[in-house]
């Protein structure tokens, strides 16, 4: 689908598919993993509307908004996050010590991409109703079972992953209804296609092109993973996952030159639609 990726440092995995259809029309080392980022909020946001339908869960209710989380590495201490200067969203931070709804926090935890929102909302809905959302989607290499910043945890070795195939999978699942019912799933994505970060995925589609999608990037890491639904072909899922020593190192033309490598993906991807 795309020349040149072979000359790309580090691991470039891609997973191109029609929506509803587990064979993909391209991919490329699938089943690599790669460290999650941002892209295990898609897990957690279908955990929660989950827990929701199943009444364990008010997403209207109000719960505490506090920076103090239990580590995912048992008898460890407690852990927070380092603050709104290493996050992605104030409004979440301005509510610290007062309240919010699960239902906005989700939205903020999709739409800017709240590490703090994502750890107050996986706090209620636990890391093993995440795990039953990756094993309903039908993935096989992926995991959430720590909280971002969890320090302990992870140099324990308790890691979020994720691989191109399985973020597709998650994604089909959930635009197909498979993880919700109509209104969940009509909430998902709602909530997906508000996407605030455009700058790598969204960029290489049509700027009117309809995309339920979330990204994630660390240094070393550039990932998005989307539903496109175009107006002139069916739908598909296009995941791109990087990790590169190009990722937070600008291009010729000064962005970000991973972006730019998801976008020329992307990119692709709309010019293959329907083929």
């Amino acid at each position: 689908m795309i020349d040149g990726l072979d000359d790309v440092p580090g691991t470039i995995s891609v997973w191109y598919a029609p929506l509803g259809s587990a064979i993909p029309r391209y991919a490329r080392l699938e089943n690599e993993r790669h460290y999650a980022a941002s892209t295990m909020k898609v897990a957690v946001l279908a955990a929660l509307h989950r827990a929701h339908e199943a009444g364990r869960l008010d997403l209207d209710a109000p719960v505490p908004v506090r920076n103090q989380f239990a580590s995912a590495l048992p008898g460890a201490p407690e852990f927070s996050l380092a603050g709104p200067h290493d996050d992605n969203d104030d409004a979440v931070w301005d509510r610290l010590d007062g309240e919010a709804s699960l239902g906005w926090l989700a939205e903020r935890m999709i739409v800017r991409s709240s590490n703090f929102a994502t750890n107050i909302v996986l706090a209620h809905t636990g890391a093993e109703e995440v795990a039953q959302v990756w094993r309903l989607a039908g993935a096989t290499h992926s995991t959430t079972p720590r909280g971002i910043e969890d320090a302990a945890a992870r140099e324990a070795g308790v890691d979020n992953l994720v691989t191109a195939a399985d973020l597709g999978r998650l994604l089909d699942a959930l635009a197909t209804g498979t993880l919700a019912g109509p209104d969940g799933t009509a909430r998902m994505l709602a909530t997906l296609q508000a996407q605030e970060h455009r700058e790598d995925l969204a960029a290489g589609l049509p700027p009117d092109a309809r995309v339920a999608h979330k990204n994630g990037w660390v240094p070393g890491i550039r990932h998005a993973a989307g539903v496109v639904f175009p107006r002139d072909a069916d739908p598909y899922t296009i995941v791109v996952c990087t990790s590169t020593p190009l990722a937070g190192t600008a291009g010729a033309d000064g962005r970000d030159a991973a972006c730019d490598l998801v976008a020329r993906v992307a990119r692709a991807s709309w010019s293959a639609r329907g083929a």
